[in-house]
């Protein structure tokens, strides 16, 4: 039974896979700095951006749900399932995501972050010599 709205339900997802995203990303980074790449500059820059886009993005999500009075609380996770409690309100929900759809929307964010990093393209053009 849905005891969440669509806003609290909506607000309460982008934090928990916004926070999931975050995870990866910082994850990526100690892989980046540690592993045999000639070049990593590029790599860190952009995932930093990301991460400090997705930091500010988190930040302003966890203000609305403290007004709101709303948590995330992971309840238990498998190879094919992951579960967690919606709090708002007293209220509270249970939802079960399975696990390849929690990384579709996992790497949905961090595409999104990518997009956001990223500064336009400036393509170099035959033209101009």
């Amino acid at each position: 039974m849905r005891c969440l709205n669509d806003e609290e339900l909506q607000l309460a997802s982008r934090f928990l896979f916004l926070s999931m995203a975050i995870t990866v990303i910082q994850q990526d980074i100690q892989h980046i700095e540690t592993g045999t790449f000639k070049i990593k500059e590029p790599y860190l820059e952009l995932l930093e951006s990301m991460n400090a886009e997705a930091a500010s993005e988190r930040k302003e999500l966890r203000k609305k749900m403290r007004d709101k009075k709303m948590q995330v609380v992971t309840l238990q996770k498998n190879d094919s399932f992951s579960s967690y409690l919606f709090l708002c309100n007293g209220r509270e929900e249970k939802r079960n995501y399975f696990n390849p759809a929690i990384r579709k929307k996992v790497k949905t964010i961090m595409q999104e972050l990518m997009d956001k990093a990223q500064p336009p393209h400036q393509h170099y053009s035959s033209a101009h010599t």
